[in-house]
């Protein structure tokens, strides 16, 4: 169906977008994590999509990134676990951080999401393991929070988790914040 969507953002009201492309209006509902990383109203944005057809709607939701959506389709493959509830947990936990939370089976970072019962974790954490590449989770080395604050920089500046993850294995352990995104940006740069 519906892909990807190219145009020029008419509205902006969390969770959902008005995306105007060739003068057809696309509503789109994103998670909060490509809400925040989004250009301003009137500027072009390209949103990677999923189309959802149900008896009483048809809805798009958008991303901003190819392993965002990968996970929102992982997550409604789960009985259980409907668009609205996987929209929520991307916007609670970065893909990264939902990884690493099925990889080290944390049920707690789960429940800290809203809409997320300890049920509904546990059935998460056991139906995602294995199924959220190994590349997506946080290197053990994230431990750091100087290291946590430089890889959220990272995306912040338009970077994907797993760019931003693999420039941070290439930093000193003990590196402060600011010359840790000086020496991220420059090895991300070549």
């Amino acid at each position: 169906m519906i892909g990807r969507l190219t145009g020029v953002i008419a509205e902006k009201s969390p969770p959902q977008l008005l995306i105007d492309v060739q003068g057809v209006g696309y509503e789109v509902d994103v998670p909060m994590s490509t809400f925040y990383n989004l250009p301003g109203l009137g500027e072009r944005v390209a949103l990677l999509t999923h189309f959802v057809v149900r008896e009483d709607a048809q809805i798009l939701y958008g991303f901003l990134s190819s392993e965002e959506r990968a996970t929102f389709r992982q997550l409604i493959k789960i009985s259980g676990v409907g668009p609205k509830m996987a929209l929520s947990l991307l916007s609670g936990l970065s893909v990264a951080e939902l990884a690493q939370a099925v990889s080290k089976q944390e049920a707690g970072r789960l429940v800290k999401v809203p809409g997320i019962g300890k049920k509904t974790a546990e059935r998460l954490l056991l139906e995602l393991k294995g199924k959220l590449g190994p590349d997506l989770a946080l290197p053990a080395s994230l431990v750091n929070d100087n290291q946590g604050d430089i890889l959220q920089a990272l995306v912040a500046l338009g970077y994907s988790e797993k760019e931003a993850a693999a420039a941070l294995k290439l930093l000193p352990p003990d590196v402060g914040v600011s010359e840790g995104i000086k020496q991220a940006l420059k090895s991300l740069s070549r």
